[in-house]
C-alpha cells in the first residue's frame, strides 16, 4: 500500500532517485530525495524549479528510486512524474520545512520555487539480498 512505501522513504535518511534528460540520450542521473508524503491519495515528493532534476523530469518524466534499510531489504519505486501538482497547505508546509532544515532557503511555505509530483504507472517492490522480492501495491 501507498503508506508503507512512504513509511520506508521517511524511515531511512535519504533514497536515490535516478531520471535521463531524454529517453533517446538515456544518460542517467542520480541524486539523493529525502521527503516523501501522501496528499489527496498521492504519494508526492518535493523538489524546486531551479534544480536539475526538475528540468529532466519535465524533459523526460521516467524515474525510479531505491534506498535500503538494514535488515528490510531495499525499496525500488519507479513510474512516470506528474509534476507541478496542487497539493494542501500542510503538505507545502512539511515540504519546505523538510527542505530548509536541509540548508536550502525559501521565501516561505508558499514560495512559488518549491514544487511537487506525484507518480503514475508507479511500481514498487521490496528486495532482499537473498533474490527475493515482494511487491509493495500502490493502488489503494
Amino acid at each position: 500500500m501507498k503508506q508503507e512505501a512512504v513509511d520506508y522513504l521517511m524511515g531511512i535518511p535519504c533514497w536515490f532517485l535516478a531520471t535521463a534528460e531524454c529517453e533517446a540520450l538515456a544518460k542517467p542521473h542520480v541524486r539523493p530525495f529525502s521527503f516523501a508524503t501522501i496528499d489527496d491519495g498521492r504519494i508526492c515528493f518535493c523538489t524546486a524549479i531551479g534544480k536539475d532534476v526538475y528540468a529532466q523530469l519535465k524533459a523526460n518524466p521516467w524515474f525510479e528510486l531505491s534506498g535500503w534499510k538494514p535488515g528490510c531489504g531495499w525499496i525500488v519505486l519507479a513510474g512516470r512524474a506528474v509534476m507541478d501538482i496542487a497539493v494542501s497547505e500542510a503538505t507545502r508546509k512539511a515540504g519546505y520545512e523538510h527542505m530548509t532544515a536541509l540548508g536550502e532557503a525559501y521565501e516561505g511555505w508558499d514560495d512559488p520555487r518549491l514544487t511537487f509530483f506525484t507518480c503514475e504507472d508507479a511500481r514498487a517492490s521490496c528486495a532482499d539480498i537473498d533474490g527475493s522480492s515482494r511487491p509493495i501495491p500502490l493502488d489503494d
